[in-house]
């Protein structure tokens, strides 16, 4: 009989935290970030970072303070490290995909030189789905719950080729139809900061494609990158995803609609035929977890509105 030995685990990146959650081991994780809030019961945790910008500032605001901070070769985020040592974690999981995002290597590197003890670090750096669902496996080793890691894996699979197998069927009976631009992909954009304008990278083309559309401008497994007004006006978009780093459906409809929109984008299809949606990028597109699954979904829903989609959409996008 294989027991299941339990350890204390400190997660520093939301989706870990839904990861180690969805194994069954969240009774055994003791320390968390500000961010964490998924699934609820993880808020009560203690918190082990904090960010130096200021999360409730407009996206101005919050990129200026992140550039200056970075060109002072500064962190972004502040660690505890006292908590962290009284914590006295087992496994410490963090990332090392994007450092504006959520805390790194470099930023836990710091803090851990204070204590003599070596700590265990899981370090996560997916680049698309199949990274998702691997580190997922990965997590599942780290903290021996392999058959469930797998099993979890296999099932986010399993949805995201159900969502590629609607659409590819979608895709075919509209080809069949006589129509001008029948079985013709819509062109998204998916904007991941409104002021400067970012477009969405790693899995998130991957996503719009699997879904039934084709990424305008992101490029798949690379990371989100800048882009001016006039790539946008010229992307011939037809549907346009609002999908800010860290922000709810709520949240990204306000700004979006709080932004001034150039004069240039009134050409584009998305604009003149309203098909913009504001969608909930915290849950379901900017943490590289299980609910990317339901974001794939969701996708599928709002550029091939007949697909099916099992899970509760009320309160993950809003139309624009």
């Amino acid at each position: 009989m294989r027991y299941h030995i339990s350890m204390r685990i400190v997660s520093l990146l939301p989706s870990a935290t839904e990861i180690l959650y969805a194994l069954g081991v969240g009774d055994q994780v003791v320390g968390i970030t500000h961010e964490c809030d998924f699934p609820p019961e993880a808020a009560g945790k203690p918190v082990l970072i904090k960010p130096r910008v200021d999360p409730t500032a407009a996206p101005a605001e919050i990129d200026r303070q992140v550039s200056e901070l970075v060109a002072r070769g500064e962190s972004i985020y502040a660690v505890d490290a006292d908590l962290l040592g009284s914590l006295a974690p087992d496994l410490i999981v963090t990332q090392d995909l994007c450092h504006v995002c959520a805390a790194s290597p470099d930023d836990l590197a710091a803090a851990l030189a204070r204590f003599p003890r070596p700590h265990r670090v899981l370090t996560l750096t997916p680049h698309c789905l199949h990274d998702v669902w691997q580190d997922i496996i990965r997590a599942g080793e780290a903290t021996n719950t392999l058959p469930r890691a797998e099993a979890l894996a296999a099932k986010l699979k399993a949805r995201v080729q159900a969502v590629a197998s609607s659409t590819a069927s979608a895709e075919a009976s509209a080809m069949a139809r006589p129509a001008g631009r029948a079985g013709v992909r819509p062109r998204v954009a998916c904007l991941e900061w409104l002021d400067p304008f970012y477009v969405g990278g790693h899995w998130v083309p991957e996503m719009v494609a699997i879904a039934g559309g084709e990424d305008a401008l992101g490029r798949a497994g690379y990371p989100s990158f800048k882009v001016s007004a006039d790539d946008v006006a010229e992307s011939n978009a037809e549907v346009i995803v609002v999908m800010l780093c860290g922000y709810d459906a709520k949240r990204n409809a306000k700004e979006f609609q709080a932004t001034r929109i150039p004069p240039n984008w009134e050409n584009l299809p998305a604009i003149r035929n309203r098909r913009i949606f504001a969608v909930d990028a915290n849950s379901y597109f900017s943490r590289p977890g299980p609910r990317l699954a339901n974001g794939v979904e969701l996708l599928a829903h709002l550029l091939i509105p007949q697909s099916s989609h099992p899970h509760s959409l009320e309160t993950a996008y809003v139309r624009l």
